[in-house]
């Protein structure tokens, strides 16, 4: 068994609290979905924002979730590069998984999809 790295990015329309707790739940479970992991195989998630979201914390979204209480979670700012993509919510969640690097499926949601377009498709 490895730690592998699931990446995924999604963004909001809006910086108020609803819309990023629902993003953040969102982009999780598509991530959970697709490559067929359980709370009890996450190993830790990172989660950052772009400096326009500070409505919420988007790991509060996740802590609520069932099965999700023990997962070790931190939330912290994205690098603001100038004309970088606004209003975007990203995931680093390390797994023990029997899957290979190549098998792992990466979520890239809604105007996200420009951060990785080689790997939205997927």
């Amino acid at each position: 068994m490895s730690v592998r790295g699931i990446r995924g990015a999604i963004t909001v329309d809006a910086n108020e609290e609803s819309p990023i707790l629902e993003a953040t739940i969102q982009l999780l479970n598509g991530i959970l979905a697709v490559n067929h992991i359980i709370p009890e195989d996450i190993c830790s998630v990172l989660v950052t924002v772009t400096q326009d979201l500070d409505a919420t914390f988007p790991a509060r979204a996740i802590r609520q979730m069932a099965g999700w209480e023990l997962v070790p979670l931190m939330c912290s700012l994205e690098v603001p590069v100038k004309g970088s993509l606004e209003k975007c919510i990203r995931l680093m969640v390390l797994v023990n998984t029997e899957a290979s690097q190549k098998d792992i499926r990466h979520v890239y949601l809604n105007g996200a999809q420009v951060l990785r377009p080689d790997l939205s498709g997927k």
